[in-house]
């Protein structure tokens, strides 16, 4: 894996993917449909075998240009264009492409690529947040709004500070649970998704197999068709997921 070092253009690669966003005309997307999350398996098998046929004939995969920050996650965004009419009739009804919320992107690009998404609506939250956490340090001599400290390099965001309401993201793993907001000691913003973790470890019995060395959250791309949009690494540290900073 890329060493992907957190840094000023990993914020300015997110506003540029949401101006690319607008311009595609779902700057406001709506929420997933139901018939859309139940097809969404369907659509990932489609895509995937689409995307195993351009790898066959082409060598390469049908990826989008990317900076060499950015996050590992989202580093790897299909490029539809490549793959319509020839090796896919249709963009998947959910699509922001098409009209809806998710980003398609590969993970394990180097060794075995394989299709997942990526939730729009978290990812636009966040890149709107990272705005306003901006303007706040112009604002005041570079300073961060930040809250409670919840790990070495991490801090809730005191919304206060922003003049606004607490504010979480709904988790795309449980649909149960509201995420809350990290915030890094460089000034980039991240959803925490330490609940969403811990919830799958404990429904499969991880605890006493898991090391401090691997990212936890290789355990949600395993099990969920979705990536952990705008996340850090985490570490099992003190029986429980702990976020750290270290390539993204």
């Amino acid at each position: 894996m890329q060493r992907l070092i957190p840094s000023p253009a990993w914020r300015g690669a997110g506003v540029l993917l949401l101006v690319c966003l607008v311009l595609s005309g779902c700057m406001y997307p709506k929420e997933l449909r139901k018939e859309n999350q139940v097809a969404s398996s369907e659509y990932l098998l489609l895509v995937q075998h689409a995307i195993d046929q351009y790898k066959e004939k082409t060598g390469v995969l049908p990826i989008k240009n990317s900076k060499e920050e950015t996050p590992i996650y989202e580093k790897y965004a299909i490029d539809f264009k490549k793959l319509k009419d020839r090796y896919l009739s249709t963009i998947p009804a959910n699509a922001f492409e098409n009209g809806g919320t998710a980003i398609y992107v590969i993970v394990d690009a180097e060794h075995q690529p394989t299709v997942k998404m990526m939730d729009l609506i978290a990812f636009q939250k966040t890149v709107e947040l990272q705005r306003l956490v901006g303007e706040y340090q112009a604002n005041n001599a570079g300073q961060l709004p930040r809250g409670e400290q919840v790990a070495p390099g991490f801090w809730t965001v005191d919304f206060a500070k922003l003049n606004r309401q607490a504010e979480t993201v709904p988790s795309v793993y449980t649909r149960q649970l509201e995420l809350p907001f990290l915030l890094h000691e460089s000034g980039t913003l991240a959803i925490d998704y330490a609940a969403d973790i811990m919830r799958l470890i404990d429904r499969k019995q991880l605890q006493g197999k898991l090391d401090g060395e691997n990212d936890l959250r290789a355990l949600l791309v395993e099990e969920y068709p979705f990536v952990p949009a705008r996340s850090y690494p985490y570490r099992w540290q003190d029986d429980r997921p702990v976020p750290v900073t270290a390539p993204r």
